[in-house]
């Protein structure tokens, strides 16, 4: 890993203002900031001096030349341990599942405040990822993932998804809460058949049923 003064970030977006915020809140923390307006000389930086020199990369949603998660996909391929994050106004939790399977690290809500921005890229660059979860996501999670089964119109339900599809990329525990029948399995099943660890088994242990000292 590079060190904190030497980090390159590469920004794929073609709004100036964007662009110049995300630079400015990168640099408070070392980060030197490529800017490139498209997929087409996204995908060519990566074989230069400067793109083997990446820590990171930012992507909007509506980057030109390429739909975004595609262009996820291609960068992943040509370097599947560089962080990817994807800049997008959408809360739909279906896109940020497709994000995550095309490789994406993380997907940020625009406007994303400073902080969320900056915690993201501390997460991505100094996080130690456990052995094998470097590998495409594509090949670690169902084609047809339990997420697209849960339908809901509300945006509070929408924006649940979205944290629980987030959520089912850690590596930290996850407490779910609700009312009885609210489906709190299902969304269990749905971020455990989304997480990197799809392949192995997913134990459900009712602990209403068990003395305290067991549990």
């Amino acid at each position: 890993m590079a060190d904190l003064d030497q980090r390159l970030l590469m920004l794929i977006d073609d709004e100036p203002a964007q662009s110049r915020l995300i630079s400015a809140l990168a640099a408070r923390e070392g980060w030197r900031t490529l800017i490139v307006r498209d997929a087409e000389t996204a995908i060519a930086t990566l074989g230069t001096r400067q793109g083997m020199q990446l820590s990171a990369i930012i992507l909007d949603q509506w980057v030109p030349g390429e739909d975004a998660c595609a262009l996820i996909s291609e960068l992943k391929s040509r370097r599947p341990a560089l962080p990817i994050l994807m800049l997008t106004t959408s809360t739909s939790p279906l896109l940020a599942v497709e994000a995550m399977r095309a490789g994406a690290t993380d997907y940020l809500v625009k406007p994303v405040a400073p902080d969320r921005l900056m915690h993201a890229l501390r997460s991505a660059t100094t996080r130690e990822a456990p052995r094998d979860e470097l590998a495409p996501l594509t090949e670690k999670m169902p084609s047809n993932p339990d997420f697209e089964s849960m339908i809901g119109a509300s945006p509070n339900f929408r924006k649940a998804l979205a944290v629980a599809a987030k959520a089912a990329r850690g590596h930290s525990p996850v407490l779910i809460e609700s009312e009885s029948g609210t489906g709190k399995e299902m969304l269990i099943r749905a971020m455990h058949a989304a997480s990197p660890r799809a392949k192995m088994p997913l134990r459900i242990v009712n602990i209403g049923g068990l003395p305290a000292n067991s549990i």
